[in-house]
Formats: C-alpha cells, sequence, structure tokens
C-alpha cells in the first residue's frame, strides 16, 4: 500500500507546489466563483417587480381602492391611475405599460353582498413569461384584497386554494442559487486541470514524468487531488454563499450534497485531464473546456430551460451530462427532505460519469506511457 501512495503522494506535493507558484491558477480557482456567484445570484432574477400597471377604477369604493393599495404594497406593480379610455388607450398603444385593470361600477355593491365582483385585466402578450406572471400576481393581490375587506365567501370564484410547496414566496434566487455549484465545478474543474496539464504538455514536463516508473493511475490521481481540494472548497464557498448571504434553506442531509460535490468533482477533474491528455494544447484545452464545462450546465443541465419541456430525443440527450444529475441533486437537497432512496437515479448516474472518466483518463495515460 505504501508503494501505491507514495508516488501518489508525491505528484501531488509536486502539482500543490506549482499550483501555489501559479497567481492564474489561484484566481481563476478562487475568484472564479466569486464572480459567478455574484452574477447568477444578484443579476439574473426571473421575478418581476415594479410592472407598470394603469388602472381605470370606475367604482371608486372602498373595494377598489382596497385591491389598488393591495397591489402598490406587493411591489410587483406601479399603478397609475387613467381617467378616461382615451388615455388607457393611447399608454398601451405607446407600450409604456404592461396591462390595465379595469374596475366596473358596482364591484363594492357585488362583493359585499356575496355574488361574485369580477374586474377586467388587459395584458400585453407579447412577453408571454411576464403576462402569465401578471395573472397570477393580480390572483395572489385579489385573494389577499378579499381577505382584507372580510368579504363573504361565497363572493370567491375559486373553489382551488393553492399552497406553494418547498418555495412558498416563488423567489427565484431559490432556484438559481442552489444551482450554481454546478455552473461553477463543471467548468472550474475541467477548465484547472485541462489548462494546467496541457501546459505541462506543451513545456515537455509530462514527457519526463511519463518517462518515470510511475504508474498512469498513479499520475492520474497524483494529479487529481490537490484540484480537488481546490474544487471541493469552492463548492463549500458557493454553499455558504447560498446560506448566508441569499438565505437559502437547506432542508436536505449535508452528507449526502458533500457526497454529490465529490462524484461530480472527481468526474469532471478526470474529464478535464483526458482533455488535456487528447489537446496538449493549452488553447485547444481552453476551447473544448468552454465547449463540454460551460455549454451543458446552461443547455442540458435545466438550469435555465426545463428538461421537461424539451422533446423527448433531447430529454434523453441531456441523460449523457453530469451537470443534469448534480443540478438535480442540489436542488432537491436544498429545498426538499429527500432522503439517498428518493435520489439514488442521479446518484447512481453521476458515480457511472465518475468511474468512466477516470478509467478513460488512466488508459489514455497508460496509452502515453506504453505506445
Amino acid at each position: 500500500m505504501k508503494t501505491i501512495i507514495r508516488p501518489i503522494l508525491s505528484i501531488a506535493s509536486k502539482e500543490t507546489k506549482h499550483i501555489r507558484r501559479d497567481p492564474f491558477t489561484l484566481a481563476v480557482a478562487l475568484l472564479l466563483p466569486l464572480l459567478f456567484v455574484w452574477f447568477f445570484g444578484f443579476v439574473i432574477n426571473l421575478d418581476y417587480h415594479n410592472i407598470p400597471l394603469l388602472v381605470r377604477d370606475n367604482d371608486q369604493s372602498r373595494s377598489s381602492r382596497e385591491l389598488l393599495m393591495q397591489a402598490g404594497a406587493a411591489g410587483y406593480f406601479d399603478v397609475v391611475a387613467v381617467h378616461s379610455p382615451a388615455e388607457a388607450e393611447k399608454a398601451l398603444q405607446k407600450n409604456s405599460m404592461k396591462g390595465l385593470l379595469i374596475i366596473p361600477p358596482g364591484f363594492h355593491d357585488n362583493l359585499t353582498r356575496g355574488d361574485v365582483a369580477r374586474a377586467q385585466l388587459l395584458v400585453d402578450g407579447s412577453d408571454n413569461t411576464l403576462a402569465a406572471l401578471m395573472n397570477m400576481y393580480m390572483q395572489g393581490i385579489s385573494a389577499a384584497a378579499q381577505q382584507a375587506l372580510a368579504v363573504p365567501r361565497a363572493s370567491e370564484p375559486n373553489m382551488i386554494r393553492t399552497r406553494y410547496l418547498f418555495n412558498p414566496e416563488l423567489n427565484s434566487r431559490w432556484f438559481i442559487v442552489p444551482a450554481l455549484s454546478t455552473v461553477i465545478i463543471g467548468f472550474l474543474a475541467i477548465i484547472l486541470t485541462a489548462l494546467t496539464v496541457a501546459r505541462e504538455w506543451e513545456n515537455g514536463s509530462m514527457e519526463l514524468l511519463l518517462s518515470t516508473p510511475v504508474r498512469p493511475f498513479e499520475i492520474v490521481l497524483g494529479k487529481l487531488l490537490p484540484y480537488f481540494a481546490l474544487s471541493f472548497f469552492d463548492a463549500l464557498l458557493v454553499f455558504a454563499l447560498a446560506l448566508i448571504v441569499f438565505h437559502i434553506p437547506f432542508m436536505g442531509s449535508f452528507l449526502l450534497y458533500l457526497l454529490a460535490c465529490t462524484l461530480f468533482i472527481i468526474g469532471s477533474l478526470a474529464l478535464g485531464l483526458l482533455i488535456s491528455v487528447l489537446t496538449r494544447q493549452q488553447q485547444a484545452a481552453i476551447q473544448f473546456g468552454f465547449a463540454i464545462g460551460l455549454l451543458p450546465s446552461f443547455m442540458f443541465s435545466g438550469f435555465i430551460f426545463p428538461i421537461e419541456n424539451m422533446p423527448l430525443f433531447f430529454r434523453w440527450f441531456t441523460g449523457l451530462f453530469p451537470q443534469r444529475w448534480f443540478l438535480s441533486l442540489s436542488r432537491s437537497l436544498f429545498l426538499t427532505e429527500a432522503g439517498f432512496k428518493e435520489l439514488a437515479g442521479p446518484f447512481a448516474a453521476l458515480f457511472i460519469f465518475m468511474f468512466v472518466m477516470v478509467a478513460l483518463a488512466v488508459k489514455k495515460f497508460k496509452t502515453d506511457v506504453e505506445p
């Protein structure tokens, strides 16, 4: 056992010294995660606030004023009153407003009698996502206004009451931030090993290492260890920022989260090694690293585009990418109390990915040692 561990630790020690002397590698490993968290966590926000909304109140009653007060207090709408149909039509034609709420006469009387009181919401349908959200927001505001007015229950037309599990406020940051580890690790781990090992191929130091009696799997493990520590630190950094800065709840098992990170990091690092062996050039390694590390994180992981909405072929195709499975694990462990039994499928997929990547990296190194 000592004869196996000694060369692995020797290579890992050499790689660690190389990392400490390389400011670029340290900057990429330590600053890039902070940049990604800042960009995705603060800049990207799928929630809409302060939506311009025209209001034509033809009732001028206590009930209509309560509805408008709830609409403004919620923060979703900027309410602008109009006093004539011509004024409303002019604003809508200029596209300066996203919707028009028309409260008809008799709105308050219908509410107090227990009848169904209706108001009309005209929405700009050119942005279908915003249109759907405006309708959803207005339903919640209507329910809050009815509760504040203590109107009879018979006046409420909806028989279904909705409760949002795992994300009761429908906060998009709860959806985005737990997925950041997928983007950061999926890109950073691949780039770290792909660039540094490709640099060794260009400098000729890798050929010297391969000429020693060190076995291929010892080289691979020795190369992976320091970068695993860096990548694992980055994963914990993103985890801490999610809890402390963005106040994302963590409902699942922390040990399962660490296991998911370990499988994904080792597999991604081994993929970076494989890229470096195949390309042996930093420029080519960067291009492959971006293509393999970033594109699947955005396109095929479910980070932005829901996999359930993709055609059947692409739904199966996304299963080839580990980013899909790690993102599923991250979101589930953050927002739900799912255990290993419920998450066995994604864990199995990540394990297979890790095993295949390490095996391919070792095999390729062996081919170079024994042409």
